[in-house]
């Protein structure tokens, strides 16, 4: 996961996930414009494994993050240069910087499929857990990306168990998938969600949050 190289930074002029675009309008009076960009809504789940009483996350490497560190460490990687060019990165940071812990999660962009079928072949594809409709209880959706994307996200609770098992999940390499499954034990969950050594999404720490408030209460006491 961690072994990358190569690194060259291209302009994107055409992209299946990606459309910019530059809204105007008038706003109290006021003359306005907001670039903005359209992306896919999505799914995430967040999965408990009964058996062994710990979530089950994933854990991969996102470019965008990666290129973010960049930015941070080495500000003049982006100054000067031309929007129309590319340019190869010397001296990467590791790959590690780039790599963050989030819920099993996909785009929405199936139209024969609901929100529930797609949330489950996310977790088949990604975990190695069968699933079914009837297995997901639907948490709530929120906006993500307000700023840029305002798509939406929609989450599902899932509760599964060893025998649920059929694969080592690590989602579709033929896709360009490289996943790592990961168990966060019950006893340390919260304390690995707000343990910033640990890059991770706010939907990690919402729904692990959400499960304690809601899940833990009526767990049997030990």
């Amino acid at each position: 996961m961690e072994a990358i190289e190569e690194l060259a930074v291209q302009p994107c002029t055409s992209s299946l996930y990606l459309r910019p675009f530059r809204l105007s309008y008038r706003q109290n009076g006021t003359k306005k414009f907001w670039d903005f960009m359209r992306t896919h809504d999505s799914v995430s789940i967040l999965i408990f494994n009964t058996s062994r009483q710990c979530f089950v996350v994933v854990k991969q490497f996102r470019p965008a993050v990666y290129m973010c560190e960049v930015e941070r460490h080495h500000p003049q990687v982006f100054q000067n240069q031309d929007k129309e060019s590319s340019f190869s990165l010397e001296n990467p940071l590791p790959a590690v910087v780039g790599v963050t812990y989030e819920l099993c999660a996909g785009i929405v962009d199936k139209p024969g499929l609901s929100l529930e079928e797609i949330a489950c072949e996310e977790v088949l594809e990604e975990c190695g857990y069968r699933v079914s409709t009837a297995d997901l209880r639907r948490i709530t959706s929120y906006r993500s990306g307000v700023g840029v994307m305002g798509s939406r996200q929609t989450l599902f609770y899932a509760e599964v168990n060893d025998q649920m098992k059929t694969s080592g999940g690590g989602g579709q390499p033929e896709e360009g998938e490289l996943i790592e499954v990961v168990e966060i034990p019950l006893g340390e969950s919260m304390k690995f969600a707000y343990d910033e050594t640990f890059p991770k999404t706010m939907g990690v720490i919402f729904s692990f949050t959400w499960f304690h408030n809601n899940i833990a209460p009526k767990l049997p006491k030990k």
